[in-house]
This record gives C-alpha cells, sequence and structure tokens, in this order.
C-alpha cells in the first residue's frame, strides 16, 4: 500500500499569539475528513512571529 503525500498549500507569517494553538487543534480536529491539516511553529528568525502551514493530505 503506497503512502499518501502531504502538500504544502499555503504559508502565513504572523506576530505571535498565546492561543492560536487553539485554534489550530480544532481546524485539525474539525477538517481531518477533509484531507486538510494545519500546522503552527515558532519563527526562528523572529522571535516574536509564527509560522501558520496548511497542508493536504
Amino acid at each position: 500500500m503506497g503512502e499518501k503525500e502531504i502538500e504544502m498549500i499555503a504559508t502565513l507569517k504572523i506576530d505571535k499569539c498565546t492561543d492560536l494553538y487553539k485554534v489550530v487543534d480544532t481546524l485539525n480536529r474539525t477538517l481531518k475528513k477533509r484531507d486538510l491539516m494545519f500546522g503552527l511553529a515558532l519563527d526562528d528568525n523572529e522571535k516574536e512571529k509564527m509560522i501558520f502551514t496548511i497542508y493536504e493530505t
């Protein structure tokens, strides 16, 4: 059985927000059945920024 590839659809750099992980978690739980996945990471270069990414699985 072949593995499905994960494709990055969009990425966005935004200001750091402490509760944004809750939104990302809710999106992942809600839209998993539509083959979408969301990521959130701290930006290594700019400490006050985060990177929000949308993937298609």
